[in-house]
Order: structure tokens, then sequence, then C-alpha cells
């Protein structure tokens, strides 16, 4: 059962921001201080990612765990209030993510998703460590980072 009215969720709901969100800060701050130079939210590619590092040909989506259904993650809770609505809304999300990841790989881009929940500062070091690698030394075409990945290092699976 919601606690607001409906027009107060509504109200609630217009100020959830899309961009710069503290996320996608986080990512950014740990980017800039790790040496690396970027363009923000590059309107002529798919998805208009949030983070375009053009020299390493990669981009990197900030994904709200929520609204981008982070599979596993307890802050990817689906809402008890018009279940339909919520399950096409975020089904369609996920379905244009990975029209937008097919869209960039296939032009040569390769992809890195950083998921909301691996965005806490206890975590930054192995966040920044883990994108670092990703640009410098992996080869994978695209890749996830979420909190699981830096709560247990060692068992990280190639994705």
């Amino acid at each position: 059962m919601d606690v607001f009215t409906p027009d107060k969720r509504s109200e609630v709901m217009s100020h959830i921001r899309s961009g710069d969100t503290k996320p996608e800060l986080f990512v950014r701050r740990l980017l800039f201080a790790a040496g690396f130079r970027y363009r923000l939210h590059a309107g002529k590619l798919p998805g208009r990612p949030d983070v375009v590092l053009p020299k390493y040909r990669t981009v990197i989506f900030v994904n709200g765990c929520f609204w981008h259904s982070h599979e596993g993650c307890s802050k990817a809770a689906k809402p008890g209030t018009r279940p339909g609505f919520w399950a096409r809304k975020l089904a369609r999300n996920k379905a244009r993510d990975e029209e937008n990841k097919k869209a960039l790989l296939e032009a040569g881009w390769r992809v890195l998703v950083v998921w909301e929940c691996a965005c806490l500062k206890r975590f930054s070091d192995g966040l920044s460590e883990k994108i670092r690698r990703f640009l410098r030394e992996d080869d994978r075409p695209w890749a996830e980072i979420g909190r699981s990945d830096l709560e247990h290092p060692d068992d990280v699976q190639a994705r």
C-alpha cells in the first residue's frame, strides 16, 4: 500500500532526475581522480550514455537499480501498487537498455554499466580499480559492476 496519495506520488516521482544523479557524479569523480577525461551525455549515441571516453572508445551507463531492474539487487524491488503498470514500464526500460547496448557494440563502442548499488563511498577504491581495469586492460566488449562484484571481488564472473 502506498503511503502517498496519487497526486503526492506523482509530485514525488516528477522530482526524480535523469542526469547528474548522485551515483553518476560519484563515478565521474572517480574517473577524473584516476586521470580519465570524458564527455557527458553524448546525444548522438544510442541511449545517451552518461559518460563517453572517446580515447578508449567506451561508454559508461550509471544505472539506477530500480529503474533498470538490477537483478538480485534489493534496490530493485517492485512497487506493490499498480503492478501491471510497473512491470510494463520496467520491462520496457530493460529492453531499451539491451537495444542501446547492442547498437553501441555494433558501432564499435565498448559498454560498461555501473549499477547504483556499487556507488558507495566504501566501495570507491574497488570501483575505481574495476573501471580502470576495464578501460585499460580488459578486452571484453561490455561488462557490469554491481555491489556484489565489490563485496566479493574474487567471485566476479566475466559477463
